[in-house]
């Protein structure tokens, strides 16, 4: 299939380069920007417009809400590419509002359109394990699902448009505050004196263990916070979900609070730092970083 990928970061380059190794035609828009792995097996257009031409499917994996407006509906942008039956698929984590509006400017013009956001950080982007949760007719997610399982394992269809990015928020609720939970227990652990890394063990064991023990509480403790998805995402994806409950009148107290620890964290510099980092806010207001020494 004829493929254009539009959003080559951290896990769009992964993401394109499984599509290109299953033997799909991609077409990508970037100039230099486009990683060298990509520009040697894909085809580099020189707009965005000619992208969605050359393309049968359009994917994007782009940061936020403006950035993917922008993609789809700039000068020279995917709409202005686009004859029917062409299929739009964004894959970025945007709101769920706008994506129903986008969803629907794109069918005006004889499209399908799936909102289809992905969880699993970096490292699921790499190994093609990434959990997709999509929105959109049954029938178009049918005729895509082939193409999402050379990326995910966990393919669902939630609902119609908008549901997919509802989903992802949700998603990001959970993720935010069980960072939270795990840095809270790791850090109680080690300034009570015990070896976080035994107890960490330990807890992996028993009703606790979560894939964010494993892989975030183990970050905390060798102190590795290398991005696999940045706090300033995570603080967008947090603002989509407290933006959603205002407008439904629901209050999301720990959600509120695990949004001002990133804040705190960004306002610290760690914008740019992976989203486990939040537990250093939380060794901030102890006096004590996870590891360290008893006491102090």
């Amino acid at each position: 299939m004829q493929i254009g990928f539009i959003g080559l970061g951290i896990m769009g380059r992964p993401m394109a380069g499984h599509l290109i190794a299953a033997g799909h035609a991609l077409f990508v828009f970037g100039g230099r920007t486009v990683p060298p792995e990509i520009r040697e097996k894909a085809t580099v257009c020189r707009t965005i417009k000619e992208v969605a031409e050359k393309s049968e499917v359009i994917i994007l994996m782009v940061p936020d809400t403006p950035d993917v407006e922008a993609v789809l509906f700039g000068p020279d942008g995917v709409a202005a590419g686009l004859s029917k039956g062409k299929t739009v698929i964004d894959m970025s984590s945007i709101s769920p509002i706008a994506t129903k509006a986008f969803a629907k400017k794109i069918n005006e013009l004889g499209c399908d359109y799936l909102d289809a956001p992905v969880s699993g950080g970096e490292v699921g982007a790499k190994a093609a394990s990434l959990t997709i949760m999509v929105g959109g007719p049954e029938q178009v997610f049918a005729r895509i699902k082939p193409i999402f399982e050379k990326m995910g394992k966990n393919i669902t269809l939630v609902g119609g448009n908008g549901d997919g990015q509802t989903t992802k928020v949700a998603n990001q609720i959970i993720v935010a505050l069980t960072i939270e939970a795990v840095g809270e227990a790791l850090l109680f652990a080690s300034k009570a004196g015990a070896d976080p890394a035994k107890v960490r063990a330990a807890l992996m064991g028993g009703f606790a263990s979560s894939r964010i023990l494993e892989v975030h509480g183990e970050r905390m403790i060798k102190r590795n916070f290398q991005p696999g998805f940045r706090i300033e995402l995570h603080q967008k994806d947090l603002n989509l979900a407290l933006e959603g409950a205002k407008s439904l009148r629901l209050s999301l107290p720990n959600t509120a609070t695990a949004q001002e620890l990133f804040n705190a964290a960004a306002a610290n510099g760690g914008a740019a730092s992976d989203h486990s980092a939040m537990v250093r806010v939380l060794e901030a207001l102890a006096a004590h970083e996870i590891g360290s020494a008893a006491g102090k």
